[in-house]
């Protein structure tokens, strides 16, 4: 267990940080949060007693609080996300160093301070995969070559698992190939691919370098790599590789979707969704200057307005929507490409 005298520590030494209290476990927090009235929580997933998603399952409906999770790498951190957590910070290994991890700790920390917390329900998913019932029906698109023409790519930041879940699951299973950025930590990428996969009824997966995109098709950026969208011939295929963070980011929306206005000939869409900062809203202006179809999430559903509303601001944005009504969005304007 990450000791919490480090935690207590590193927090209290920022000076935007005040550390007004701590908790053993989660019942001791259940009694202690009505006093110490915090603004934000930090949370392990893995607790004796009352584990941490059950904990906010429990407590977040009744009194909404931003959580962050300190989590080892483990599956279960998109089930505390699916329960409302604001997002989350891996616990430090050896191949990361204390003061990383609490740099990166501190800064979602503040930043969720100002965070919209919305409860999530539990997520449903696409028939055919074992325990699951769609929420909605997406019907097919159909045969068609115009669309068999068409790429999206979707960036996402913070609130973004749940919030990119919640598109691509009405989505179709023969939906034009989307390219997503999420930021995450290493090691989480090919989970959370695993999970929409299991979720959504279109393929997806962790991106290679040398995927094509094809309809039917979503591929995840990796964690600590720059993914970007490269034309061969008539074919579109990603490439994922080391470089310089963009934006403070790798993988960086902006890089996914400067590479898109840079190299895509066909139509396409460009999706940007709740986060911190900036990254991602230049790249977009730029794939709509270049004749794109671009959407931005809303205010009001944003866990933070920082990524769609700074795109929103310099013209980069032709729509917005819910994260509820995106997809319904993305289909009528396809739908008119047929």
């Amino acid at each position: 267990m990450l000791a919490r005298s480090m935690l207590i520590k590193g927090l209290s030494a920022h000076p935007r940080i005040e550390v007004v209290g701590f908790a053993v476990n989660a019942l001791d927090a259940k009694a202690k949060l009505p006093a110490l009235k915090p603004d934000v929580m930090t949370l392990d997933v893995e607790m004796p007693a009352l584990n941490g998603i059950d904990f906010l399952k429990q407590y977040l409906p009744t009194h909404p609080l931003p959580v962050i999770l300190v989590s080892s790498l483990n599956l279960k951190v998109f089930d505390a996300l699916a329960a409302g957590a604001v997002d989350f910070v891996r616990k430090p290994d050896e191949q990361q160093n204390t003061d990383a991890f609490l740099s990166a700790l501190c800064q979602k920390v503040i930043m969720a301070a100002s965070a919209r917390v919305r409860p999530i329900a539990p997520a449903p998913a696409a028939p055919g995969r074992a325990g699951v019932v769609p929420a909605s029906p997406a019907a097919p698109l159909g045969a068609g070559t115009a669309l068999d023409r068409v790429l999206i790519g979707l960036g996402a930041s913070t609130g973004g698992t749940e919030a990119t879940l919640e598109v691509m699951k009405r989505l179709p299973e023969d939906v034009p190939p989307i390219v997503i950025v999420q930021h995450m930590p290493p090691g989480f990428t090919k989970m959370y691919a695993d999970r929409l996969n299991r979720l959504c009824r279109m393929e997806v997966r962790e991106a290679q370098s040398g995927d094509e995109l094809h309809r039917g098709l979503a591929l995840v950026a990796p964690a600590d790599l720059q993914c970007r969208v490269v034309r061969i011939g008539s074919r579109y295929t990603v490439n994922c590789s080391p470089g310089e963070k963009i934006s403070g980011h790798r993988p960086s929306v902006d890089a996914l979707f400067h590479s898109m206005a840079e190299v895509v000939s066909c139509k396409m869409v460009g999706i940007i969704m709740t986060g911190m900062g900036q990254d991602g809203a230049a790249g977009l202006l730029a794939m709509r200057k270049k004749g794109a179809y671009t959407i931005g999430q809303d205010k009001e559903s944003s866990v933070v307005y920082g990524m769609p509303g700074v795109a929103a601001k310099i013209g980069a944005v032709a729509t917005q929507a819910s994260c509820e009504n995106i997809a319904n969005v993305l289909l009528r304007h396809l739908k008119t490409l047929t």
